[in-house]
C-alpha cells in the first residue's frame, strides 16, 4: 500500500467504569501495568508512527515512544476521532487502532491486521460472535466516516465489509472488572 506511513494509536483514555474508582489500566498484568502489556504490542507493531490516546498522564510516562495525544469530549468516540485527525496530521495511509484493555493479542495478529488492510478495506480481529471488531486497522478512505462518530460507540460500525483476521479466543482477553485480570 502506498500514499503515506501507516500508523498506530492506543487507545487508553477510557474511563474504567466497570473497573472501579482506579484506573484499570494502571493494575498489574503478568507483572506489568496493563497499559504497558498493550504499549509493548504497538512497540513492535509493523508501523512508522506510534501514539496512546489518553487522560491520564501516569499512562504517558509508561509509555516512552508513543506521543501522547488528549481526547476533546469524553464520550467513547472521542479516543477514535483523537487517533483519526492524528493520522491524518500524518499523512497516513492506514490507521492500526489497539485498545489498551487488549494486552494478549499476538504480533502475528497485529501484523496480520496490518496486512489485511488495504486502501479501500479495514481489516478487524474476528471475534467469537462472528463479528468484526477491534483491534482494527483503517485505510485513510475512512477517516471520513470515523471522524464523524459521536458517543460511545467505536468502529464497528463501519467494520461491516473488513478484512476479518482469525485470533485465538486467548488474545481476545479484553480486561473490563478486575476478575478480568485472572485471565492473564
Amino acid at each position: 500500500m502506498t500514499g503515506g506511513p501507516t500508523v498506530g494509536v492506543l487507545l487508553a483514555a477510557g474511563h474504567s467504569r466497570r473497573w472501579g474508582p482506579d484506573n484499570k489500566l494502571l493494575a498489574p498484568w503478568n507483572g506489568q501495568a496493563l497499559v504497558v502489556r498493550a504499549g509493548a504490542l504497538l512497540a513492535r507493531a509493523p508501523v512508522d508512527l506510534r501514539a496512546v490516546v489518553l487522560r491520564d498522564k501516569r499512562i504517558a510516562a509508561l509509555l516512552p515512544g508513543l506521543e501522547p495525544l488528549a481526547p476533546e469530549d469524553e464520550d467513547q468516540s472521542a479516543s477514535l476521532r483523537a487517533a483519526v485527525a492524528w493520522a491524518q496530521g500524518q499523512g497516513a495511509a492506514r490507521l492500526l487502532v489497539l485498545l489498551g484493555d487488549m494486552p494478549a493479542l499476538s504480533d502475528a495478529t497485529v501484523a496480520a491486521l496490518v496486512e489485511g488492510c488495504t486502501a479501500d478495506r479495514p481489516s478487524a480481529v474476528l471475534h467469537p460472535d462472528g463479528r468484526p471488531g477491534a483491534p482494527a486497522c483503517v485505510p485513510a478512505s475512512a477517516f471520513a466516516a470515523l471522524s464523524k462518530l459521536r458517543g460511545d460507540q467505536g468502529a464497528g460500525v463501519l467494520l461491516g465489509n473488513a478484512v476479518t483476521i482469525p485470533a485465538a479466543l486467548a488474545e481476545l482477553v479484553d480486561v473490563d472488572r478486575p476478575q478480568d485480570l485472572s485471565a492473564g
